[in-house]
């Protein structure tokens, strides 16, 4: 009976560690959420540094453009768009997840380095509201939250492009067009909702897509010029 047991406990122990073994390499490139490790200390360091001469980003278009509380839904939905994005394509399209990954691991840095170098910020928040709801008790928790600095390019909108083009790119999302179709909905939802809570100047809207131009190609278009010839080489 002790020996059975032993040998239960061995075959079990066996299984434990083959099943484990099967799920590293099925989700091995879950070592890609480690670059939080690397975002969160930097972006925290920026929002708490004192003594620090801000640049106020501004443009002409943004007295034209009105608070509207209502756009703290699409705002905060940014949050489950992206993370729902992220994770469909990890369990689903490791080559997506990648490429997704690329694009915003890229933007996000780049975003680090250009607010430790120009530090920025906005004065654009309204200091009293004309309507006392739910929306506008939201929008006071992000203001109070969020600091009015470390706002040019948004990531916002860079990250919702990411998102976008990365559903865009998707071989199994193609079959599915009321999907991408919903999700570039959302993102420009969520784009336009960043100008009218004031948490964005239309200035940091145009960086985010010019940064997104920049790296889109680097990500996605010389990627699939080698695909290709990969293809072609032999095995």
């Amino acid at each position: 009976m002790i020996y059975l047991r032993h040998l239960q406990k061995g075959v079990c122990i066996m299984n434990i560690r083959k099943t484990a073994g099967k799920i590293l390499k099925k989700y091995s490139h879950a070592w890609v959420f480690l670059y939080a490790l690397i975002y969160m200390p930097w972006f925290t360091w920026l929002e708490k540094r004192t003594g620090v001469q801000y640049t106020m980003v501004h443009s002409p278009l943004d007295s034209y453009i009105p608070f509207i509380e209502y756009f703290v839904i699409p705002y905060l939905l940014w949050f489950v768009f992206i993370a729902t994005t992220g994770l469909y394509f990890f369990f689903t399209e490791k080559q997506s997840f990648y490429r997704m990954a690329a694009f915003t691991i890229t933007g996000m840095t780049l975003f680090l380095i250009i607010c430790t170098f120009f530090p920025n910020g906005q004065e654009l928040r309204p200091h009293t509201f004309e309507h006392d709801n739910i929306f506008v008790s939201l929008v006071q928790v992000i203001y109070a939250t969020d600091t009015p600095t470390n706002v040019l390019p948004s990531l916002h909108v860079f990250n919702s492009l990411g998102a976008s083009v990365a559903i865009a790119h998707s071989p199994r999302l193609r079959k599915h067009p009321l999907v991408r179709y919903g999700a570039y909905c959302l993102a420009a939802l969520i784009i336009l909702s960043t100008v009218f809570l004031k948490q964005h100047s239309v200035t940091d809207v145009f960086a985010a897509f010019a940064m997104a131009l920049l790296i889109y190609p680097l990500v996605y278009v010389l990627q699939d010029k080698k695909a290709p010839k990969l293809l072609k080489q032999p095995i």
